[in-house]
């Protein structure tokens, strides 16, 4: 069992990164540093997230006597990365490329202690059934997923509706993966 005995700092706006963190029962205060999410060419989806929650994390420097959680969240298509979208053509196109078809969500976590910096990533496989141009104005006219990678919320109307099967992490989807979060804070403490 997780003993929380230093305070956490989670770099994240995110209402679902904070909702999971709360799930998990811990105590945490959310801090946010302007970080630029640019990376090197050539990276697997899996690496940029991991890069990107690693650059965020860089941003706090040394975390003496507390522990911060950054994340990334990437959706990826046939290697193709679909994140936040720009507007509602760019989540219009991101909507039709999910429809009917297998993505991965890939989410880096970064967790410093001290001057001790871990990272990790989870990897789950989603399945979308086909949709139509209806169905994704709906999406986007009643749960405005502009912020969100790949134009979808999986707790929304979107993943209840849409999303046919996961292989992988729930909570990863959401942005955070929760079972494995839970895993390397206990082995912080060791």
């Amino acid at each position: 069992m997780y003993k929380q005995q230093q305070p956490i700092i989670l770099a994240s706006k995110s209402p679902r990164r904070q909702e999971l963190m709360k799930l998990l029962g811990l105590d945490f205060t959310v801090e946010l540093k302007e970080v630029d999410e640019t990376y090197p060419e050539g990276l697997s989806p899996a690496e940029i997230a991991v890069y990107i929650s690693e650059l965020k994390a860089n941003a706090f420097g040394h975390a003496a006597n507390k522990i911060v959680v950054t994340a990334d969240t990437i959706v990826a298509i046939n290697g193709e990365i679909l994140g936040k979208p720009s507007d509602r053509t760019h989540a219009q196109e991101m909507l039709r490329k999910l429809s009917g078809c297998k993505h991965e969500v890939y989410t880096g976590v970064t967790l410093i202690k001290d001057k001790k910096m871990v990272s990790f990533y989870d990897l789950t496989e989603v399945h979308c059934r086909a949709v139509t141009e209806d169905e994704i104005d709906f999406y986007i006219d009643n749960y405005q997923p502009y912020d969100k990678a790949g134009s979808y919320g999986i707790q929304d109307w979107f993943g209840v509706a849409v999303v046919e099967r996961m292989v992988g992490s729930y909570t990863n989807v959401m942005g955070l993966p929760t079972e494995k979060l839970y895993q390397q804070l206990l082995l912080l403490d060791i």
